[in-house]
């Protein structure tokens, strides 16, 4: 059977409502989901759009794997620390690169 490479807008809204009840039943937010997926909003079409490319990637299974390892890590009470980690870390290589920028510019 072929893995399709795109969710039509039928799956899509499914999957919509999926994550809102899973966030529900969870006490977790969209917040939460796009820390996690490392999304650059909250709003709900920028974390489809970031799942869509999962599924482009890697098929349906792909999707799959990507929520079940983001409920094991909620699940183990520390979602944040293993998330948040790597993005606190971006977030300071790009203050890095600014401040050397500036200092660039300055000299």
């Amino acid at each position: 059977m072929a893995t399709s490479t795109r969710l039509d807008p039928d799956q899509l809204e499914q999957l919509e409502s999926f994550l809102k009840d899973w966030l529900r039943h969870s006490g977790r937010t969209q917040s939460d989901l796009r820390r996690a997926l490392r999304a650059g909003s909250i709003r709900m079409p920028v974390l489809l759009q970031e799942l869509q490319r999962t599924v482009s990637q890697g098929g349906v299974t792909a999707l799959a794997d990507r929520l079940c390892t983001i409920e094991a890590q909620w699940a183990s009470g520390a979602p944040e620390l293993l998330e948040g980690g790597a993005a606190d870390n971006d977030d300071m290589s790009q203050l890095d690169l600014l401040l050397k920028s500036i200092q660039s510019d300055a000299a």
